[in-house]
């Protein structure tokens, strides 16, 4: 069951994420939610890494929710570099 909420969890934390970065994002259901969930990982260790947050805890709503910022910014980056880099003549 903790696997079912972290995903619905991870789900609203990418639409928010996707919400507040400007731009247009084309990413479906199910990269959203890895977006999320990824985010929340990445809040985690940064918090944990800092000091926030104590071993095994998890990153709180609003960190996941800026560690999916952070997250979908670098995705953005590389897709439009790696799209956008084509063979030139």
């Amino acid at each position: 069951m903790q696997y079912v909420w972290m995903v619905i969890i991870g789900f609203v934390v990418g639409l928010v994420a996707r919400a507040l970065l400007p731009g247009d994002q084309k990413l479906g259901l199910i990269m959203t939610a890895v977006l999320g969930i990824v985010g929340s990982v990445v809040a985690g260790f940064i918090g944990q890494a800092v000091g926030w947050y104590q071993p095994g805890q998890p990153a709180g709503f609003i960190a996941s929710i800026v560690g999916a910022i952070v997250v979908l910014f670098v995705y953005s980056k590389v897709t439009a570099s790696s799209s956008s880099g084509g063979a030139s003549s």
